[in-house]
């Protein structure tokens, strides 16, 4: 009876120390079922998603947007950078590459803010049914300040035409109005034609025969919290008066009637 018991102990006890073993060769076996098994991969998206030839097609357009906005940065830098070996020898192709869309009004590690506001008028000498009458002075910069104002995008024309336009005579003349040069002849004929145009959105009930055209400077008044003492009493630059020609007429018009 001793044997007998003892023989079903340790076949019992047996039987309990297989079943581990056996669960782990179940579990492992599972496993390598799974692992046999194709894993299904999911949809792909981006570049992956398109055929050979899309994905190239993408790559080089890649490429090119990348190269152009590392070109620009490039220019921008030498642009606004203190005068070095590469400014000197390309200079000529910076200038090309930033003018006029790309224009930086300050300098790298010396800005340059404005320290004044400069405004240009104009006034018109017209001649109508009831004789000569010369019109009160229109702000120019007043009208493009007004098409900027409120706008998300605003026009290059009204930021920098007139500006660009006006720092060209003042370069181009001395002091005195005299022209140095045909620079100074071309940015007279510039500035006319700029002003013909904008008068010829405004009616006057006559043919304009002559423009004279003035800036008008104020320096900028010190904030509130400096002691700064700064005069802001404008000082004016009265150029003389210029007869109106058929070149200075916008395109697409006959005559100055307005």
């Amino acid at each position: 009876m001793d044997s007998y018991d003892g023989r079903g102990a340790d076949s019992g006890d047996g039987g309990s120390e297989q079943g581990p073993d056996r669960c782990e060769e179940a579990a492992s076996g599972a496993g390598q079922e799974q692992e046999s098994r194709p894993r299904e991969s999911g949809p792909r998206g981006g570049i992956a998603a398109l055929s050979l030839p899309y994905q190239i097609v993408a790559a080089v357009a890649l490429s090119v947007i990348g190269l152009v906005a590392c070109g620009q940065l490039a220019m921008v830098f030498l642009h606004v950078a203190p005068s070095n070996t590469l400014t000197k020898q390309h200079g000529e192709a910076v200038d090309d590459w930033i003018y006029p869309e790309f224009e930086q009004n300050w300098k790298l590690f010396a800005p340059n803010p404005l320290q004044q506001n400069i405004a240009v008028h104009v006034r018109a000498e017209i001649a109508g049914p009831d004789g000569r009458r010369t019109t009160p002075w229109m702000s120019l910069s007043g009208e493009d300040g007004k098409a900027i104002r409120g706008s998300l995008l605003p026009s290059h024309v009204h930021q920098n035409e007139l500006r660009r336009g006006w720092d060209f005579y003042l370069g181009s003349h001395d002091s005195e109005n005299r022209a140095n040069g045909l620079r100074g002849q071309l940015s007279e004929r510039y500035i006319r034609r700029i002003a013909m145009l904008r008068l010829s959105e405004h009616d006057y009930g006559g043919t304009v025969e002559r423009i004279q055209v003035r800036s008008e400077v104020r320096s900028v008044a010190a904030p509130a919290w400096s002691e700064e003492k700064i005069s802001t009493r404008p000082s004016y630059r009265v150029l003389p008066w210029w007869t109106v020609t058929a070149e200075d007429l916008p395109a697409g018009t006959k005559g100055a009637d307005k």
